[in-house]
């Protein structure tokens, strides 16, 4: 009954349904990254330098030269594609019999390089040239100071701020209701071992935590994951151990002891499930502080790192050209952060009202 109507106040959000349908298509856009992103390369990582920085709607035509490898286009559902072509935009192109002339995006010169057929596999003709090998790329937000695709940079950047809040939330949960709920049943030496180990994790900040342990793990993808997760299970901790003190002192408790229950059978199933609507709401503002702390992260350099593509490192890629006239190349994934944060503060704020959460 207590859900139907928890479901119910959500239904009438409007803020609610809004905020938990952005979250959804986020999430499908994470999973999906690479059916979605115009570059399936792996990372969104295909470089083309000559077209680095264009403006929204650009778009070229791209010479491709086929590798020797007899491999040359490894595809991954989840990871993308391995490319061993090389890329090239082209300005201007002619046919010869050998082959083909081009001149390169951006040239200003009268320089053509030359192809020959034999540099692709045989029995290729013009017409297979033109129909495979020769394309028009299309960039619906441009491209970066690399000349990547924004707009794929930005699909693939995703999975970093929707990962990094689902592992993060997950080991503060693990962390921070098993020690909160050791502090606030045993009470004694366990309740103050546990609350000065809290105490000291919450007087050093957040954000340098996170770098020192960063820096202890080392610099990459799941370490800041781990490292973002290892903060967070204070606050955790910290309301379990309340909600925990409180409820064992209730009436039904009291009534299960004196049945003959065993503690961790009044724990699990009497005293847990209690706390189980506060922590949804802390959860959903958890995962809002897991994408900003990586987010800052990624902008100092310490975050995942290059070439996977995170929301924070394109904004410390790009905040130069907030004044070289080209700002959206850092105001983008800026946006993006800050869409997905407030989405999942509203959600919370709406939580906290729909589950009656007065603490």
């Amino acid at each position: 009954m207590e859900f139907n109507r928890a479901l119910n106040r959500l239904k009438k959000d409007v803020w609610a349904r809004l905020s938990a349908l952005f979250i959804l298509v986020i999430c499908l856009v994470a999973l999906f990254a690479y059916q979605l992103a115009p570059d399936q390369t792996r990372f969104a990582n295909q470089m083309h330098l000559s077209i680095h920085s264009q403006p929204p709607g650009f778009s070229c035509e791209i010479l491709i030269i086929p590798s020797k490898s007899d491999k040359t286009l490894k595809k991954h559902f989840f990871t993308g594609t391995l490319n061993e072509q090389e890329e090239i935009p082209i300005d201007e192109i002619f046919w010869t019999e050998e082959g083909l002339s081009y001149k390169r995006f951006g040239n200003t010169t009268d320089y053509y390089e030359k192809v020959t057929l034999d540099q692709f596999p045989e029995g290729t003709t013009r017409e297979i040239i033109e129909a495979k090998f020769l394309k028009k790329h299309f960039f619906p937000l441009g491209t970066d100071k690399y000349g990547r695709d924004l707009l794929s940079r930005l699909i693939v950047g995703s999975r970093i701020s929707i990962s990094i809040g689902f592992v993060a939330v997950f080991i503060s949960l693990l962390l921070g209701v098993f020690l909160g709920a050791l502090a606030g049943f045993l009470e004694g030496i366990v309740d103050k071992t546990i609350m000065w180990l809290i105490n000291v994790m919450w007087s050093i900040p957040t954000l340098l935590m996170v770098i020192a342990i960063t820096l202890v793990l080392g610099k990459g993808f799941w370490q800041v994951f781990i490292a973002v997760g290892l903060t967070m299970w204070v606050e955790v901790a910290r309301l379990v151990r309340g909600l925990v003190k409180s409820t064992k002192e209730e009436l039904f408790v009291q009534a299960g002891t004196v049945l003959g229950f065993s503690k961790t059978r009044i724990l699990l199933n009497h005293i847990l499930p209690m706390t189980i609507a506060p922590l949804i709401v802390l959860s959903a503002a958890n995962f809002a502080s897991a994408i900003l702390l990586e987010s800052g992260l990624s902008f100092l350099g310490i975050g995942a790192q290059p070439p996977i593509p995170s929301w924070g490192g394109m904004v410390k890629d790009h905040f130069k050209y907030l004044l070289l006239g080209k700002p959206y190349l850092a105001l983008l994934p800026g946006i993006a952060i800050m869409s997905l944060v407030l989405a999942f503060m509203t959600l919370g704020n709406s939580l906290r009202d729909a589950l009656d959460v007065r603490n």
